[in-house]
């Protein structure tokens, strides 16, 4: 069996999709994406294609270390989510030409299901008591919540109680057993961050997500002894090289590598790997789309520090189309209980709608994030 041909496919609300064919009419498909940055990827997918093309696609390990290593500049969000919608790809037309789930492939599952939590809130949090709500009438036990608006260096305190007073309200509303993870977006800077860490010490948070950037966990050490709450950090980094610091370094409970920007299932896996010696447990990032959502999954059924996953349905960046849309089969994501199953079908477990992704592709998007300011007028972190 030989690659013949990859497409990519920019599709609504922000995603991009890629297909793999091969000679024997099996097909693969990934999820390469950088949001904000989805026709970059999709030239990088292009780029490295032209070693793939006539190439056996079951050496998927070989194949991932030529993508990686075969240039002489390697690693970063661009390079890494274009190799990683080609790594899930590869593992789905593997699944498929074996009749197996993924999963299969890397050992078997250890567990049936995983939590999932469900965003409230949007970018400015406003009414998370009323959509905390809503998402426990649908079944989930667990949400996450943007904490705060634009923060300054060291900005008033009205703006922390804005942040306690939101997280109060939930906590209020559904009880001290609900699970919130409070996400500081990296919009908070280390003097604030000890300030706010302090202050959400009583609501018994699930985690504290991004407390600051990562290009400054050395800020961590600072910050880890305001909370009892866990801390999780791992969206920006890219490779296992990247998470190696910080795992060396101590301070973070919870790696949140995505399988679409961090090399796919071969290298989110090797990190979660990496995360299970230190005792740290992993929740994949995954605002995405459902191709994305299902190689989640697949790495969810064989990592055993994995406890809970992310996922978009519902989510406030989906405008126009949402989770779902994309599949035959929608009943490969089975919620129920604040779970939902591991797709147990052949590959990554999907039936993408080629004709609706063709459709969609055909409106695209060009998705970008906001620019926000601070009241002086100088840039302020999304």
């Amino acid at each position: 069996m030989k690659i013949t041909k990859l497409t990519t496919f920019i599709v609504p609300p922000r995603w991009c999709f890629l297909k793999v064919e091969t000679d024997a009419g099996v097909t693969g498909w990934g999820e390469p994406v950088v949001e904000g940055r989805a026709h970059t990827v999709a030239a990088a997918v292009d780029e490295l294609a032209d070693y793939l093309i006539g190439k056996d696609p079951a050496h998927i390990e070989d194949h991932w270390t030529v993508l990686y290593r075969g240039g002489f500049y390697r690693g970063g969000a661009i390079h890494m989510s274009a190799l990683a919608g080609i790594d899930q790809a590869l593992w789905d037309i593997k699944g498929k030409v074996l009749g197996v789930p993924v999963h299969q492939l890397l050992g078997g599952r250890v567990r049936d299901r995983i939590r999932v939590y469900s965003w409230v809130g949007g970018d400015r949090p406003a009414d998370t008591a009323a959509q905390a709500r809503e998402r426990a009438a649908r079944g989930f036990t667990a949400i996450k919540m943007n904490a705060c608006e634009e923060l300054q260096f060291v900005d008033t305190v009205d703006k922390v109680d804005r942040v306690i007073a939101n997280v109060a309200a939930i906590r209020e509303a559904l009880g001290p057993h609900f699970g919130i993870g409070v996400d500081f977006h990296g919009r908070v800077h280390r003097p604030m961050a000890k300030v706010l860490v302090k202050e959400l010490e009583p609501f018994r948070l699930m985690f504290i997500e991004e407390p600051v950037l990562s290009e400054h966990a050395e800020a961590l050490a600072e910050i880890a002894p305001f909370t009892s709450a866990p801390i999780a950090l791992g969206e920006r980094l890219c490779s296992r090289w990247d998470f190696k610091p910080i795992l060396e370094a101590g301070h973070v409970d919870i790696l949140q590598p995505d399988p679409s920007h961090a090399g796919g299932i071969t290298e989110t896996r090797k990190i979660a790997a990496m995360a299970e010696a230190y005792d740290v447990a992993v929740a994949f990032h995954c605002p995405l789309g459902p191709i994305a959502l299902a190689a989640n999954l697949q790495l969810d059924a064989v990592c055993y520090n994995a406890f809970i996953q992310e996922q978009s349905l519902g989510i406030h960046y989906n405008q126009g189309n949402d989770l779902l849309d994309y599949v035959k089969n929608p009943g490969a994501f089975a919620y129920a209980d604040g779970f939902v199953s591991i797709p147990d079908g052949p590959g990554l477990g999907i039936e993408v709608n080629e004709d609706y992704v063709r459709e969609r592709a055909a409106v695209g998007h060009r998705w970008r994030n906001p620019v926000w300011r601070h009241a002086d007028g100088s840039f302020a972190e999304w």
